[in-house]
């Protein structure tokens, strides 16, 4: 599919060096760019899913053990007394 876009200059140049230096068309390495850049951000996008579940749950499971272990000092205070 053909389209049009507006691109610095300096990119331009910058992106025709590199398509010569890969050997592909400008419209190749435009191509390529585009993919990388949605696979890279839908990867950040599962990242912060990731991140967000197992903080979430690292967060729990350290309230719970903070409940025991409040639990268990509760329970040698009443036996020492």
């Amino acid at each position: 599919m053909k389209i049009a876009i507006s691109v610095d200059h300096g990119l331009i140049t910058e992106a025709d060096r590199a398509a010569r230096e890969m050997g592909v068309s400008r419209s190749r390495l435009f191509s390529l760019a585009l993919e990388s850049y949605l696979r890279n951000r839908e990867h950040g996008r599962i990242l912060e899913q990731l991140n967000r579940v197992y903080t979430d749950e690292a967060a729990t499971a350290d309230k719970l053990m903070a409940r025991r272990l409040k639990a268990k000092f509760r329970e040698t205070i009443v036996e020492n007394w």
